[in-house]
């Protein structure tokens, strides 16, 4: 017997999220599971929403109205937060996707974790690093593009090359430690037990790199050895080069 799909409330601040990727945010979220709940929030009367309008009843997305009742201030979300905390305590939903590149939902985020609830988040590449690596899973909106057919790579992301890959030392670090766990005596480890690991540790997607998967992400760090055996991917860490012993004087 087939398990149900889970639920999933798909909550965007419109403010600060682009109308344009709206078709691709809700194919990755239905990867995940079905979206039952989709909400938009915002001042609908403001002319900067005119892109988001002509997408709603397209997408059968429901615009919440929430007028800014001072200058300056962002009244929409603090109407999104208190619509997560009542769809958190209905207890019917198995995440929540959020799609927005202020960091002022981080909070938001480490509550809906602490019920257990997964959090997968969608914004511009200027979010800031609190809110993405809160999320479950966060993926960049500008990684989000044509399917990759003809290339490893998708989306308009340029993928970094092996020493950007190498000097991002967060990175490198997830990759080496999920590794490391997953390994037996000789170093090996099952490729989707070091997805499985680095999902547990942090927000990660491959993509937010340039890289379609995984393992197009790990061959191009050139910090690992792969080996494949069927259709089961092997990865294991290459030696590391020892700094030359410096000559003592005299």
């Amino acid at each position: 017997m087939a398990e149900p799909e889970k639920r999933i409330a798909l909550l965007i601040d419109a403010d600060n999220a682009p109308a344009s990727k709206i078709d691709l945010v809700l194919a990755e979220v239905a990867r995940h599971g079905v979206a039952n709940v989709r909400r938009a929030y915002g001042n609908w009367k403001s002319p900067n929403l005119k892109g988001w309008e002509a997408v709603l009843h397209e997408y059968a997305i429901r615009p919440i109205q929430q007028f800014a009742y001072s200058s300056g201030k962002n009244a929409s979300d603090m109407a999104m937060v208190i619509d997560a905390m009542d769809l958190l305590y209905a207890r019917n939903l198995d995440g929540f996707a959020i799609v927005s590149s202020d960091a002022d939902f981080t909070p938001l985020v480490m509550r809906l974790l602490t019920d257990g609830m997964k959090v997968y988040g969608f914004g511009e590449k200027k979010t800031p690093s609190p809110f993405v690596n809160a999320c479950s899973k966060f993926t960049y909106v500008e990684a989000l593009g044509r399917p990759a057919a003809d290339s490893e790579q998708s989306g308009s992301t340029t993928p970094k090359d092996a020493q950007e890959l190498r000097n991002d030392a967060r990175l490198v670090q997830m990759l080496r430690s999920a590794v490391d766990a997953g390994s037996g005596d000789d170093g090996w480890t099952r490729l989707d037990v070091v997805g499985s690991q680095i999902g547990n540790q942090a927000s990660f997607d491959p993509r937010n790199y340039g890289y379609r998967k995984l393992s197009d992400l790990v061959k191009a760090t050139a910090l690992f050895e792969m080996r494949e055996e069927g259709k089961t991917l092997w990865v294991r860490e290459k030696p590391r080069r020892r700094a030359p012993a410096k000559k003592k004087a005299g």
